[in-house]
């Protein structure tokens, strides 16, 4: 048996080629037929806009397909390997790479390789690209699919507190005592969390202290009458250094940027179990893509003619998918505090890391 891990020149560009181009072509697959189902649901909601027609479709269309690749990449990878493998194993060329010396590490190290590169695309792409398209597709939902903000700093569905009280927009814009709010509603509430009076505005502005709210309508609930207002000051004590901590959102955020948004919230004292969480699977999500070719290793070995082949496929499929299943389900224990942060991001990838090595060194090795 060959000490390199990786077989010949010739033979690793080989599987490499044919596994890239696999992954392309599931992926340009998959995005299709989502991103059309994705338009189907949501092009009546667009058009009935005034003045929207093609162009916003274009628009959203571009906006959701950099969502669409970032999610399903790791399902492409995983798709791609099982392709990959299966025609290898019917074409009998696995039978002559292992005749030849080959172990099964060895098969799978172009493999291997191709996932790793794969993954820092991964990465870089979802940093660079996703989450400004996640910043201005949320702004552009929350303004109900109307005129296009100019720039993704637009905050969506802003809640906020002041003690008992809450505040929540549609949309926020700005930074600092720059920060407007659309479609804003206020809350008055008692101690024991019961709503006194309600706001509802079209705008609203830093007052310093406070802030106004523009064309607003007042109800009491105690009474059950409504006024209206030219403008009115409330929440005195939401300040817009507090706000900027309370509307992060890690989707929207960058891997670094979402550094400095954690440390901030640490030396205020505040919670940072979620966004530790979402910074962690920043790197291990991307990372997936590693995996998939070790979960699907399982249908490249084993005789072709022997009538197994299928089942194998069905067991490297479900491998990889209960990685996702669980994956996702760590990430949402983490967000509740049921896991430390590190555990919920990287459990899943170690374990399954394990279990693939176990199930390729006992079968094949």
């Amino acid at each position: 048996m060959q000490l390199d891990f990786f077989p010949s020149r010739t033979l690793t560009f080989y599987l490499a080629r044919m596994f890239i181009v696999r992954i392309f072509a599931v992926l340009v697959m998959l995005v299709l037929v989502l991103m059309m189902l994705d338009l189907l649901a949501t092009s009546g909601e667009i058009l009935s806009v005034e003045g929207n027609g093609q162009g916003e479709l274009w628009t959203y269309a571009l906006l959701r397909i950099p969502q669409l690749i970032a999610r399903f990449l790791p399902y492409s990878v995983l798709l791609a390997t099982i392709i990959t493998l299966v025609t290898l194993n019917q074409n009998s060329e696995v039978i002559a790479m292992k005749a030849a010396g080959l172990s099964a590490h060895q098969v799978l190290a172009p493999l291997l390789l191709t996932a790793a590169l794969v993954s820092v695309v991964s990465f870089g792409f979802n940093e660079r690209v996703v989450t400004r398209a996640t910043a201005t597709l949320k702004a552009w939902e929350a303004a109900d699919y109307g005129p296009v903000p100019e720039h993704s700093e637009v905050r969506a569905n802003v809640y906020l507190t002041d003690g008992t009280s809450v505040l929540t927009a549609a949309s926020m814009s700005g930074t600092g005592s720059s920060i407007a709010m659309r479609d804003v509603t206020w809350y008055s509430r008692s101690d024991s969390g019961m709503i006194l009076t309600q706001v509802r505005a079209a705008r609203a502005s830093y007052a310093a202290p406070g802030w106004k709210l523009e064309e607003a309508e007042r109800f009491d609930v105690g009474t059950a009458k409504a006024q209206e207002l030219p403008e009115m000051v409330v929440g005195r004590e939401l300040t817009p250094d507090k706000i900027e901590l309370d509307t992060v959102d890690p989707d929207a955020q960058p891997f670094w940027k979402l550094s400095d948004s954690i440390a901030a919230y640490e030396a205020v004292g505040r919670r940072t179990a979620e966004l530790r969480a979402k910074w962690w699977h920043k790197l291990s999500g991307p990372l997936s893509a590693f995996l998939m070719p070790l979960l699907g290793a399982v249908a490249a070995f084993g005789l072709a003619r022997s009538g197994q082949l299928f089942l194998r496929a069905i067991i490297g499929m479900a491998l990889g998918f209960a990685y996702f299943v669980i994956d996702n389900a760590a990430l949402a224990m983490g967000n509740f505090g049921g896991y430390p942060p590190f555990l919920a991001a990287w459990a899943p990838f170690f374990l399954f890391l394990l279990v693939g090595e176990t199930v390729l060194v006992r079968t094949e090795e």
